[in-house]
């Protein structure tokens, strides 16, 4: 198995691809949209993107891409995030007047840059590259916030350890492949709906759901592009599409949506887990 992520090794999503599967080989991307281009031309098997983060919210690009590809959801990770103030070794706090990172990092370690007069802060395309950027080019003024993995790969020293503010700061990652994998086990699928622009219309869709006691654990609003003002509405359902309650509920749902399709079915992360530990 290869799995494709956005970012350099050492990278959180990289940590998530390693967590899907330990014995995987990785494949770095410098994108999201080349993660999705990297499995459709068979360079990789899989792909892992970050959907939403418990502080930051949803990444709203990767919703997109989804419904641009033709690639089905055959599974998501729940990572824990854990920031790290990165340095070349023997670098002291007071030497570091830079701070490099993904945007996404820096307004996660807000209170902790606060803390610190004096100090820049740049935004990077990626939390990993930060780091490397940081070893290559010798920078002894300047720090990266990124993961202790990210310390290992380019050898920096972790200078202050877990300075986001807050401690449950946890990513949540789907895993894309070209094939959709059949699996009994799945227990949460993903849709993606439009619905035409008139009183109750978005009511009538989500009763469907309510009326067979599904609940929905997503819901997350796109604009429609060429069609101001319309959008489309992405949902996580914690059942199976072989569910026959969930294949009801779809059927319903095609009857007056403008447009309906199932992303994926897929294990849900904690089945997964409760599977690999005999919970």
């Amino acid at each position: 198995m290869i799995v494709a992520f956005q970012g350099e090794p050492g990278a959180y999503s990289e940590a998530a691809a390693l967590k899907f599967a330990p014995a995987s080989q990785t494949l770095p991307c410098p994108s999201f949209d080349e993660v999705f281009a990297a499995v459709r031309d068979t360079r990789a098997t899989h792909g892992i993107l970050p959907m939403e983060n418990s502080i930051g919210g949803s990444i709203h690009r990767n919703y997109d891409l989804l419904l641009e590809h033709d690639l089905p959801i055959v599974g998501e990770v729940v990572l824990d995030i854990t920031h790290n103030l990165l340095v070349l070794p023997g670098t002291t706090m007071e030497q570091v007047k830079k701070i490099y990172s993904h945007p996404q990092a820096l307004a996660q370690c807000e209170r902790f840059l606060r803390s610190l007069p004096g100090v820049s802060v740049e935004a990077t395309y990626d939390t990993a590259g930060s780091a490397k950027l940081v070893k290559e080019k010798g920078l002894k003024d300047a720090a990266a916030i990124a993961s202790d993995r990210a310390a290992q790969v380019f050898g920096l020293e972790i200078l202050k350890p877990e300075i986001q503010d807050f401690s449950d700061n946890i990513t949540r990652f789907l895993v894309v492949s070209r094939l959709a994998e059949h699996d009994e086990a799945a227990d949460k699928t993903t849709v993606v709906f439009s619905l035409p622009n008139e009183p109750g219309s978005l009511f009538k869709a989500l009763s469907v759901f309510a009326l067979r006691d599904i609940d929905l654990t997503k819901i997350e609003s796109r604009p429609i592009r060429g069609r101001p003002w319309e959008y489309l509405f992405y949902v996580d359902l914690p059942v199976g599409r072989h569910d026959l309650k969930c294949a009801r509920a779809l059927v319903h749902l095609a009857e007056f949506a403008r447009s309906m399709r199932t992303l994926g079915s897929y294990p849900s992360w904690k089945s997964r887990d409760a599977a690999t530990t005999g919970a």
